[in-house]
């Protein structure tokens, strides 16, 4: 499991004097339940987070009573409350290029009877905002919200892709930082996707993310300088390397052309 003591904030972070750090301490005790997710106690929130237990006590009481967490007395531990949900939804319903893009996405995943998503990154992971499946119940099945990580996955990897060069080199810092001797293969399968983007214009991940799964990916690059990260892939017995080479790559490029081209 991932804890937030492997991603340290900056170091702007700490001298900046309109930085709030009790927000930003709520904000990480949140972030955890998708660390883990279920339930979790306060010794379970301080361990994840590196946080005092008293701190966490206080923080969790205080997003319990705005309802963004809930206590069961039976556990003795919480869960995410609907106060989450809200904002989650608040920010997927105004995500103007995630209702352009899923007609387009719907269209590919019904082509290819496999999974077609769209992501964002949130730090040193890709969140889904959208995901189209085919009718096969065999497709991967990842729900808005569920998250990937940059360094193995095909989103991940699309989004490095379309950095500038000099963002793309922080990014690989703090991913160097957290996978510690994980890092040469990590790096390894990134460069070798950044061949292949150069070469193809799209990235790939051939069991790197799961030794089960086979993906491309290609990035979105936004007007307004965001850039997200489209995605698909199925289980390896559906997907061959072959078929994501010739196939499912060049179809998705064309695919992120066309969302593109309605000038998002």
């Amino acid at each position: 499991m991932t804890e937030f003591s492997d991603l340290p904030r900056k170091k702007s972070d700490s001298s900046d004097r309109k930085f709030i750090e009790s927000l930003a301490r709520g904000l990480d005790v949140l972030r955890a339940f998708s660390q883990q997710g279920g339930v979790l106690g306060n010794q379970d929130l301080a361990r994840i987070t590196g946080l005092p237990k008293p701190t966490i006590s206080r923080m969790t009481y205080t997003l319990s009573k705005l309802g963004y967490l809930s206590y069961s007395t039976q556990l003795e531990k919480y869960q995410l409350d609907a106060g989450v949900l809200a904002l989650g939804y608040a920010y997927t319903s105004n995500l103007q290029v995630r209702r352009i893009a899923k007609p387009i996405m719907e269209r590919l995943a019904e082509r290819v009877n496999l999974s077609v998503g769209l992501t964002i990154r949130e730090r040193l992971t890709m969140i889904y905002v959208e995901n189209c499946r085919g009718d096969d119940a065999q497709a991967l099945r990842m729900d808005v919200g569920s998250s990937l990580p940059i360094s193995t996955s095909a989103a991940g990897r699309a989004y490095l892709a379309g950095l500038p060069q000099e963002e793309r080199d922080v990014v690989m810092k703090e991913m160097e930082a957290r996978a510690g001797d994980k890092w040469p293969k990590h790096k390894a399968g990134i460069e070798a996707a950044l061949e292949c983007y150069d070469k193809h214009g799209f990235v790939t991940s051939f069991g790197d993310w799961d030794r089960a799964v086979n993906s491309v990916g290609v990035p979105l690059k936004l007007q307004d300088g965001r850039i997200m990260a489209l995605n698909c892939g199925g289980p390896t017995y559906l997907v061959s390397q072959e078929m994501a080479m010739e196939s499912l790559g060049p179809q998705l490029v064309h695919v992120a052309r066309d969302i593109i081209g309605t000038g998002v």
